[in-house]
């Protein structure tokens, strides 16, 4: 689980410096890329290290889709306008992919094989060397369907590959002052839903119009699990009590409520990253991943 909290007054360790020092090296050698730019921590510092490294050889690539909420999409283009860096928005509507919808344990291998077929068409058609994205090496030990399409794709990932993690990547961040450094960790939309749940337009945009009411009272880290007509919230742990204050608990009940929710619980273990994915024990290894997933 990241838990920025724990980070946040740490300056980065000289195995950080060297790991920076090496990717730089690597980027360099590259010498252009196209960026997979969500915008959040780890995208962000990659893009921020790719600049450095390799100048205007850079273009940052936001997807627009029903599974990126619109404040996400704003935030990554006033940062890639701050940095002087090339930046640039294509549709990527996951809803029209086939099987996507249906919400499989291996959803985010079609949703990364769109994307980065697109990312990989723009690179070939501009000159530039390689797409990179921002998993990071911490990745290695969450069921990620999408490092198959990486793979496939030959999308590189430098950070995973320099085995620099979210919590080395928040205290390099933190030196370099970038204002992405204790933001809370994002995901798409989607994995608000357990496996097997439809997924469709109108459920993403009850879920993201939820997140804002959190986003309004000042939480950090939160997400908003769908389980039928139950949203489940999760924050960081130490904002857990905030929750119970009466105006913010009365305030998301109702805007909750008017979103169509009937109940809003509170998970007491707080957020952690991919928690749906604590299920898939319960599913069928052969409809979690295929024989070349990397998981």
């Amino acid at each position: 689980m990241d838990s920025f909290a724990d980070h946040r007054n740490d300056a980065p360790t000289p195995d950080d410096l060297q790991r920076y020092e090496a990717m730089l090296a690597e980027l360099r050698r590259i010498g252009s890329a196209v960026v997979a730019f969500s915008g959040g921590v780890d995208s962000s510092f990659l893009l921020y290290a790719a600049s450095v490294a390799m100048g205007d050889r850079v273009l940052a690539v936001t997807a627009t889709s029903p599974t990126y909420p619109r404040s996400e999409r704003e935030e990554a283009s006033r940062l890639a306008r701050s940095w002087g860096v090339a930046h640039r928005l294509v549709e990527s509507n996951e809803l029209e992919i086939p099987g996507f919808s249906a919400n499989p344990p291996n959803r985010c291998y079609h949703c990364k094989k769109e994307l980065f077929g697109i990312l990989a068409g723009i690179a070939r058609e501009e000159g530039y060397a390689v797409v990179c994205d921002g998993s990071n090496a911490d990745d290695r030990h969450d069921f990620r369907p999408g490092r198959r399409a990486a793979k496939e794709l030959s999308v590189r990932s430098p950070l995973l590959e320099n085995g620099l993690g979210k919590p080395a990547i928040r205290r390099l961040s933190r030196s370099f002052d970038l204002p992405t450094a204790d933001r809370g960790s994002f995901a798409c939309l989607s994995s608000r839903f357990p496996y097997g749940t439809r997924i469709d337009e109108e459920s993403l945009r009850r879920v993201e119009a939820c997140e804002e009411v959190l986003r309004g009272f000042g939480f950090r880290q939160f997400r908003v699990r769908v389980h039928d007509t139950v949203a489940r919230i999760e924050v960081a742990t130490e904002e857990i009590p905030r929750l119970f204050e009466p105006d913010i608990s009365g305030a998301i009940h109702g805007r909750f409520r008017e979103n169509g929710f009937l109940y809003v619980s509170v998970d007491i273990k707080g957020y952690r990253t991919g928690s749906m994915n604590e299920g898939l024990a319960a599913i069928p290894q052969g409809l979690v991943a295929g024989p070349s997933d990397d998981l």
